[in-house]
């Protein structure tokens, strides 16, 4: 049976035009079910039935007291949660958000090629990319690094690129556990071209999939 997840994508502040396509590729990725929402009212009632939440390129604040507080217990009780890019942009005024991520954006530079390092290749979300991975993206900076407080799968060579702000220690892909639940995030995702990325679409894949409990 396929993997059922609820993606959302709703946003109050910046929107990607990517999403349409960020959502057609989710919808044909193999072994997920995938169910497609911008309404905040579908956290009110719960989201069991659903083995991970998506936050595809959210941004601003996209929930209400109510799907916070669904959204809080579900992960805490085995649920998965999933930030791609911009989810990293979102309710900037509640802490549990902050507290599944662990690091919150700041910035970006111009979108740029750079080099992702793959820093943990025992990873769904990893074991396919090489050691260096060449990649096109607005490369975000965070408030923190995320390193101690979870497991750092890949971070980005400052020095392929210009602007970045974090120095030595800047990742860009990562996951850990919130209670009894999985959290995984990448800053990587901004432009369509990236959902036509074989590599990407198999590192978001497989970081649904970990998140979900599918994948080990």
């Amino acid at each position: 049976m396929d993997c059922r997840v609820l993606v959302y994508t709703r946003t109050t502040a910046f929107r990607h035009a990517s999403i349409p396509q960020a959502v057609a590729a989710l919808r044909s990725m193999v072994g997920i079910d995938m169910v497609h929402t911008e309404d905040p009212a579908s956290f009110e009632g719960g989201l069991e039935g659903f083995e991970a939440v998506v936050f595809l390129s959210t941004s601003g604040d996209v929930l209400n007291p109510a799907g916070r507080t669904h959204l809080t217990r579900y992960v805490e009780s085995g649920g998965g949660f999933v930030g791609i890019h911009s989810a990293a942009c979102t309710e900037y005024g509640w802490p549990g958000y902050g507290d599944f991520l662990k690091a919150r954006f700041t910035r970006h530079p111009d979108y740029q090629p750079g080099m992702a390092l793959v820093e943990d290749a025992d990873h769904p979300a990893t074991r396919h990319l090489p050691t260096v991975w060449e990649f096109e993206d607005e490369w975000y900076d965070f408030d923190t690094s995320p390193r101690g407080t979870s497991r750092i799968l890949a971070v980005v060579d400052e020095s392929s690129y210009t602007g970045g702000g974090m120095g030595t220690d800047h990742p860009i892909a990562w996951c850990r556990h919130h209670g009894d639940g999985r959290v995984f995030y990448t800053a990587l995702g901004h432009a369509a071209d990236a959902y036509k990325d074989a590599a990407f679409i198999e590192h978001v894949r497989g970081g649904v999939l970990w998140a979900a409990g599918r994948l080990k």
